[in-house]
């Protein structure tokens, strides 16, 4: 099991800039890949991006603008989000998929990204 703790949401301006982390404990050596959700009010949990060892992916409303990271060093997923806009407006969660699993079962609490406009 591994456990998750994000940090890094905040109020900010249509064109802002924000960084969010991710902090994992637990079975590290376990994870296949990590990625950031996100769920605005009343609608459902999006996968935003995600990172394995060989490759990245992200949705398509954000490419461009956000970057995923992970520093293995200090346990720990990034979220890079530039350019804004008040639609990135939700709450963010930080996932983590083991070996041997095909699905994101280790979550953390989220963390409030609001964009103002």
């Amino acid at each position: 099991q591994v456990q998750l703790v994000e940090s890094g949401g905040a109020l900010v301006q249509a064109g802002g800039s924000l960084r969010l982390s991710c902090a994992a404990t637990g079975r590290i050596g376990s994870i296949k890949a990590m990625a950031w959700y996100r769920q605005a009010p009343g609608k459902q949990r999006d996968l935003v991006a995600a990172i394995t060892t060989s490759s990245t992916y992200y949705t398509d409303s954000v490419k461009g603008r956000f970057t995923i990271s992970r520093d293995n060093a200090k346990n720990t997923l990034s979220l890079e989000m530039n350019s804004l806009k008040p639609e990135d407006t939700a709450v963010y969660y930080c996932a983590a998929m083991m070996y041997g699993s095909a699905s994101y079962e280790s979550w953390g609490q989220g963390t409030q990204v609001t964009v103002s406009s």
